[in-house]
Formats: C-alpha cells, sequence, structure tokens
C-alpha cells in the first residue's frame, strides 16, 4: 500500500498518550469495500493541518496508525477535561462523492475503528459531511424520561410479538419522537448497539463494566422491539436517538473495537426477570450529573469493574437478584443458525459447507480471503481462510468459527448478497 505521511507540530492540549485508528471505506449502496480511496486525517481544531494521509486496501482498509491522545486517567473518573481527542477524516475516492467525518474520537490505548460510507457521484456535487456530537458522558443531553421496566398489557406499548427476536435492523428516528423532520435511518442491530455503547462509555473501562453496560442497553432496545413501543403510539420507527427517551445514536459515528469484540460475542443476549416475557427495559444514568437510584450507574459501574465485580454482579447490585442474562429464540436475517458448537480443523457437514460457501461468495469482494473448496471437511485451509477473515473484521485471529465469528460471517454474507436493498 502507498503511504504519504504528512506531520505537523500542533497537538490537542495535553495529548500525551497515544490511541489507534483505522478507517474503513465502503460503499453505501454495495457494502463493498473501496480500493485506492485517499484518507487525509487532521485535527478537528485544525482542519487545514493535515497530519496524515492514507491509501486504502483492497479490503476498503488503511493501516492502523497512531495519533495523540489525553491522558488515560481522564476517561477514569469524572472532570472537567476531555478524556479523548478529536479527528477530522476526509475521504476521495474515483465515482464517488467526498465524505468529511468530523469529532471522530480517539481514547488513549484504544482502537478506534471509523467506517466511511460513500455514496455515488450525482449529476450535482454533494459532499457528504458528519458531524460526530460530544460524547454523553462528556457533553451534556437530557436525563432519560423514568418509564416503568416492564410494559403492561392493554397499554400503548401493548406486547405483540409472540418471542423475542433479535431482529435484523432498527429504525433510529434521530431526534424526539415527536419531531416529523427528523430522519429515519436504517441500522443492523449489532451496529446499532456498538454505536450506542461506544458513545455512552468509554472502551478504557474494565471489560466486565462494558458487557454489563452493553447488556442494559441491549435489553432497553429489545423491550422497545419486542413491545412495539412506537409502532403501537402511531409512529414508524423502532427508537429515538434522544437521551431523554431512549440512547443516544450518533449517525457515522466511530466504534472501539474492544466494544465490537464484546457486543459480537453477546449480541443475543437481554435481561429478564422471573415469569416475564418481555425483555426488561434497563434504564440507566451516568450517576454524576444524574442520579437515578434502582437504575445502573454508568461511573458506579466504572468503579465496580475495577473492584473485579463480574457483569452479572454488576448488573445485580443496580437492578437486583432477580434479574438474569437470557438469551433470544432467534434472530433474524441469519441464513442459518449458530450449530451449536465451534467449526474447528477436523469437523464436518453441512454448517462447514454452508459456512465456505459464504465465505467464497465474502472473498468476491474482500480478496484477501482464500478462495475454498465447499466440501464440507474444515482442513488447514479453510482455517487460513477463517483468519483472513478474522483479521479483516476485527476478531480474534483463531482460524476457529466460534459464534461471534458465524454470525460475523453470515452478517457479511447478507450484507453483500443484499445490494442496496434499503435504498
Amino acid at each position: 500500500m502507498n503511504v504519504n505521511y504528512i506531520h505537523t507540530l500542533e497537538t490537542p492540549p495535553n495529548s500525551v498518550d497515544k490511541g489507534n485508528l483505522q478507517v474503513n471505506v465502503i460503499s453505501k449502496t454495495t457494502n463493498e469495500p473501496i480500493k485506492d480511496a485517499v484518507v487525509t486525517i487532521s485535527y478537528t481544531g485544525d482542519p487545514n493541518g493535515v497530519i496524515e494521509k492514507l491509501i486504502s486496501d483492497s479490503q476498503g482498509q488503511t493501516e492502523i496508525i497512531v495519533l495523540p491522545a489525553p491522558p488515560l486517567e481522564y476517561s477514569m473518573a469524572p472532570g472537567n477535561n476531555q478524556p479523548y481527542s478529536e479527528y477530522n477524516i476526509t475521504v476521495n475516492a474515483p465515482g464517488f462523492e467526498p465524505c468529511t467525518v468530523s469529532g471522530s474520537n480517539l481514547l488513549p490505548t484504544e482502537t478506534s475503528l471509523q467506517d466511511v460510507n460513500l455514496v455515488p457521484l450525482a449529476p450535482v456535487a454533494s459532499p457528504v459531511a458528519i458531524v460526530i456530537p460530544a460524547h454523553t458522558l462528556y457533553g451534556y443531553y437530557p436525563p432519560k424520561i423514568a418509564e416503568s421496566e416492564i410494559k403492561p398489557v392493554g397499554q400503548p406499548g401493548e406486547i405483540v410479538l409472540s418471542r423475542v427476536v433479535i431482529p435484523e435492523f432498527v429504525v433510529v428516528h434521530d431526534g424526539v419522537p415527536t419531531d416529523s423532520t427528523a430522519e429515519n435511518h436504517y441500522v443492523r442491530y449489532r451496529d446499532y448497539i456498538k454505536n450506542v455503547a461506544s458513545s455512552e462509555i468509554y472502551s478504557t473501562w474494565p471489560e466486565s463494566t462494558l458487557r454489563a453496560n452493553i447488556l442494559a442497553i441491549m435489553s432497553f432496545t429489545l423491550n422497545r422491539v419486542y413491545t412495539e413501543w412506537y409502532r403501537n403510539s402511531g409512529y414508524n420507527f423502532t427508537i429515538t436517538s434522544s437521551t431523554a427517551f431512549d440512547h443516544k445514536w450518533m449517525n457515522g459515528r466511530n466504534i472501539f473495537q474492544n466494544i465490537s469484540i464484546a457486543v459480537d460475542e453477546i449480541f443475543a443476549s437481554y435481561l429478564s426477570r422471573p415469569n416475564v416475557k418481555q425483555p426488561i427495559l434497563t434504564q440507566y444514568c451516568d450517576g454524576k450529573r444524574v442520579s437515578c437510584p434502582n437504575w445502573l450507574s454508568q461511573w458506579g459501574s466504572k468503579y465496580l469493574g475495577d473492584q473485579n465485580y463480574k457483569p452479572i454482579e454488576i448488573i445485580h447490585y443496580y437492578y437486583g437478584d432477580t434479574m438474569y442474562i437470557n438469551t433470544a429464540e432467534e434472530i433474524a436475517g441469519v441464513p442459518s443458525s449458530w450449530p451449536g458448537a465451534n467449526l474447528d480443523i477436523g469437523t464436518s457437514g453441512p454448517k462447514v459447507q454452508q459456512m465456505q460457501e459464504q465465505l467464497n461468495r465474502i472473498s468476491q469482494n474482500y480478496n484477501a480471503i482464500p478462495l475454498l473448496s465447499a466440501d464440507g471437511k474444515f482442513g488447514e485451509k479453510t482455517a487460513e481462510a477463517v483468519k483472513a477473515f478474522q483479521k479483516i473484521f476485527k476478531l480474534p485471529e483463531t482460524g476457529v468459527v466460534d459464534y461471534p465469528t458465524w454470525y460475523k460471517i453470515s452478517d457479511m454474507f447478507v450484507k453483500l448478497s443484499r445490494i442496496a436493498e434499503l435504498e
């Protein structure tokens, strides 16, 4: 890959630590990677001072680069210092409209993944500009309006589904429910959860804290899905981006690799109480600016993680001992369900063959994945292809098709097989 480095002497104040950034350039209409896109990076405070210029490879990815970030301790306790640095990312590629993402967050010690979705050139040029607002723990957002954690039957929000299903998409209304001018976005469920978690908590926090918060975010979201809360009130969306009503989702924002991995491992989970079919509407607050008894405190959960509390112990601390982790009965948009055990060298059968066929379809667009003979036998070549897939999509490179790898392969197969279905 041809790379041209440009460095300036200007750095954000107090940027004494380092974080990692990788940019993924993708076609918005086909979900295909875009090769040879020119990616220019600058500080948000100095958008004209280019500090890096990169070229995307055949997988649509830049190399991972190291950039300045504030001290790690800024994200470890509430304070007035911004704990992340902000970068502008401008992408140009032949045949596509230029796109600029302003305010992409970088936390120290963590890897930030910034997807940039390019749209084809229009007859009249229309560059795309995305502005990422402040993180919810640093900026000021309306506090959550309290609701019952279990929705009563016969009221708006009446239960209409017979079982809990992980949706393929959620429709996010980018504003308060009554704002008819706000745009609706079709977002894949896992991408939505990763976005919200990256917007609501700091990826520098303990792993158990991240997972406890992700479980709360997922359970809340699935309650909205299961009860069809907004559709029962006459709206045509699943959830909003307003912190007063739901979670903060930020259009076009970066996600953090460790949050992405955690979501991929537990995305079919939600929180339940005995004898209650619906996922629990698990509300939370920051625990610093806003106090919320009987809800999860984000900062409080961080301190419990520091004390080596497990995710379920953090959940019990805030929501009580009757709360438990449940698993959805169905995952929508998946060609075939999880085989129930890891696929590894020596395994064989129709699940292996299906996985091989899906990897072959994905390799048409991601050529670092070698083409396989779809014979249903898991050998060394299949393991190499799985490792190549895991490397591209930021999963642990084991060569074993575990739960998160199986569903990521399925997800990418569906994305690349359905060209512009929602456009």
